[in-house]
């Protein structure tokens, strides 16, 4: 393939979550909270936890093989996989790798990428590149996390708010040079300030504590930095693509808090109507919430072919970014 006229489009959406279901209900009674105090502030009402010995890896498998089915696509078929995910298997190898092993697919390359919350779409826009530019001709972009893991229980201020789960999508390169109207990835914007990193981190690593660590956070700031500096990406892609809120069909934020959401919304013009809200679903998932909540949206009939769709995502560090797509 040459290196320009190619455009990334999205095949099959597939999502896997955990067998466990919690509710706020059972979580109260293990943790000092309430139903009432967690609906209230979050919007959450449930989350998804991973069983003992189950991985990270084979949540994105699952979520894989889910998306492979949905495009009608082989493993052999996938040529680039790349996992967005804060809660790899092991420190080495990439959890992408085994994925691949776990599907049986021995050419092409798999890798991590990091970017929390924002992961998903950090790895949707890097597929993209390497799709545009010929080298690659089907990627698995995967979003997967056992957050529970990385969680501390009598931190009920954190605790409540996460879940584990997986996302996938299929993205084929076809020939085209307008996705706006022909379809596929219209344009992408990331963006990182690493001022942020006390706001929103986890309190342990290899080269830190030699330990996992646990989840930490400073919500007002989170909330603030959220909802007050992230929009750039949305406009930035607006702009980008010559278009404006009214134009979207679709908006499918992080799922990381109700009144994030809300408030993001209402900020970029975007009409209730037109967001994907799942938090309430299975809480905060990290990098795995925008394809978990593409899934349902997919699932449900809302999202269809011809639409226009907005993805946006924050995540601690701080990182951030949007991806514009024509389903």
């Amino acid at each position: 393939m040459e290196s320009s006229g190619w455009r990334s489009v999205v095949r099959g959406v597939g999502a896997y979550l955990p067998e466990r279901c919690v509710t706020n209900t059972e979580l109260a009674r293990t943790v000092d909270t309430t139903d009432e105090w967690i609906l209230q502030r979050t919007g959450i009402t449930r989350r998804y936890f991973a069983a003992p010995g189950e991985t990270t890896s084979q949540l994105a498998t699952a979520a894989a093989r889910a998306a492979l089915d949905e495009a009608g696509c082989l493993p052999a078929d996938i040529d680039l996989i790349i996992v967005a995910t804060a809660t790899p298997d092991y420190t080495f190898p990439a959890t992408a790798t085994q994925v691949q092993a776990a599907l049986g697919i021995t050419a092409g390359v798999a890798f991590d990428l990091q970017a929390v919350c924002s992961g998903f779409v950090f790895a949707l826009a890097t597929a993209d590149k390497f799709l545009r530019s010929g080298s690659h001709r089907r990627a698995l972009v995967i979003g997967a996390e056992t957050f529970s893991r990385l969680l501390d229980w009598s931190d009920r201020t954190t605790c409540v708010l996460f879940g584990d789960g997986a996302g996938a999508v299929v993205l084929e390169a076809r020939p085209g040079r307008d996705p706006l109207h022909e379809g596929g990835i219209v344009t992408t914007h990331l963006r990182s300030d690493g001022r942020g990193r006390e706001k929103l981190f986890v309190d342990g690593g290899p080269s830190t504590t030699g330990t996992t660590g646990h989840l930490r956070m400073e919500g007002r700031d989170v909330f603030r930095h959220a909802v007050g500096n992230v929009t750039d990406v949305v406009v930035d892609a607006f702009s980008a693509a010559g278009i404006g809120p009214d134009d979207l069909d679709w908006f499918v934020p992080h799922q990381a808090n109700r009144r994030i959401i809300d408030a993001s919304a209402a900020k970029l013009g975007i009409h209730p109507d037109k967001v994907v809200t799942t938090v309430h679903l299975h809480a905060n998932t990290s990098a795995a919430s925008v394809p978990l909540a593409l899934s349902v949206a997919c699932g449900d009939g809302r999202i269809r072919p011809g639409q226009l769709v907005m993805l946006e995502a924050v995540g601690g560090g701080f990182t951030w970014g949007s991806a514009l797509l024509r389903w």
